[in-house]
């Protein structure tokens, strides 16, 4: 099969959105199928996984690359000729390579990848939640198909009255992220540093922006015998570490691969804290790694936790909700490594190679339907 993958984001940029579209390119070449990529002009690698990456202008948002309509999308797809077009998160680039799949009559699918009623709540927009719906239903009907993460962004679409939906999660990487990392020399070293007096290391695993509420950690300051361990940078990290002045915090930045895999390790217990997540990647690495997870009852989250059984979620209303959460698992190693091991069995089942088999799946169907409609694909 011949895919045109088109991502609002692509590498050096690393994010939820470049990670899929990474993992999905693997996958389709250890699975001998062709791909192309289209994605904004960030000082992305000519190829990827084999494949050619075409660049196209952007401007810059947030310190986001966003791909600016261009000519070379239609000029790429013409030549490559492809029998699907994947979407990925799109907006104004995905937009138009949408609209030109469609004229070309070429099948299409769309991945929503955007908590646009969050967004909307958090900055108290209004009827502008309204317009912006209006917007990304717009581009997704333009798709044969659009694949949401989780039930919850699922039911954001279809209030939306965005057509043709379904399901698609994400997967985990089961082998880098493990539990048998604790036994790693940099875990160790890790930890020696983050608890050099036996306390239990709470840790977080995110960019640090504003939709990521960081700062509801303060809402843990006090809690005896705990220390806390924050992965990440962005644009909120001044405010945060504001925030949390004068807690017992190691701000450990941006960590990617094996020492990511380490840091993961090194933690007792995850926290997550914000509330626009549709899906929740790094609970997933978490639980990967043999960590209970405690995150808001909202969003992603709801699917990737249960409570009592691999972590909690918390009711993030509530104002001692994430400290009424975190608090018991703090304080027992016993119900920490139990939890630990449920949230493993739990990602079990989710390799990247079992999603994106999935994912294949989902290509195929709409092949399929345009066949049946007796649309060449």
């Amino acid at each position: 099969m011949r895919i045109a993958l088109v991502s609002e984001s692509f590498l050096p940029t690393v994010n939820g959105v470049t990670t899929s579209v990474c993992r999905v390119l693997d996958h389709l070449a250890a699975t001998g199928h062709e791909a192309v990529v289209i994605s904004p002009n960030a000082g992305s690698p000519s190829h990827y996984a084999g494949f050619p990456v075409h660049q196209v202008p952007a401007v810059a948002y947030r310190q986001f690359p966003v791909g600016l309509p261009s000519p070379q999308v239609q000029r790429v797809l013409d030549d490559f000729a492809p029998d699907v077009l994947h979407a990925a998160s799109p907006f104004l680039l995905g937009a138009q390579a949408l609209s030109a799949a469609r004229k070309r009559g070429t099948p299409s699918v769309a991945i929503y990848q955007t908590d646009v009623a969050g967004f909307a709540r958090r900055n108290r927009l209004g009827l502008t939640t309204r317009f912006a719906w209006q917007l990304v239903r717009r581009v997704h009907e333009q798709a044969d198909l659009t694949l949401a993460p989780s039930s919850s962004a699922l039911e954001d679409c279809a209030g939306a009255g965005i057509p043709r939906l379904d399901r698609w999660g994400r997967g985990v990487d089961l082998e880098r992220y493990h539990p048998r990392n604790r036994d790693s020399e940099g875990a160790r070293a890790l930890r020696a540093l983050l608890s050099s007096g036996g306390e239990t290391v709470i840790g977080y695993v995110g960019r640090i922006a504003l939709e990521k509420q960081v700062e509801r950690i303060r809402e843990l300051r006090g809690l005896p015998g705990v220390r806390f361990a924050i992965v990440g940078d962005g644009p909120a990290l001044p405010s945060v570490q504001r925030a949390l002045k004068g807690m017992p915090v190691t701000w450990l930045g941006r960590l990617s691969g094996e020492r990511l895999a380490e840091a993961y390790a090194a933690f007792d217990l995850f926290v997550h804290t914000g509330c626009e997540e549709t899906f929740g990647q790094t609970l997933q690495e978490a639980h990967a790694s043999g960590l209970p997870v405690v995150a808001p009852a909202a969003g992603g989250p709801i699917d990737l936790v249960t409570t009592g059984v691999d972590g909690a979620l918390f009711d993030p209303e509530s104002p001692d909700g994430f400290r009424s959460a975190v608090a018991p698992l703090a304080a027992d190693a016993a119900i920490r490594a139990r939890m630990g091991e449920a949230g493993r069995r739990r990602v079990l089942g989710r390799s990247w190679d079992a999603v994106c088999t999935e994912l294949i799946g989902h290509y195929d169907a709409v092949r399929q339907a345009h066949a049946m409609r007796g649309v060449p694909a």
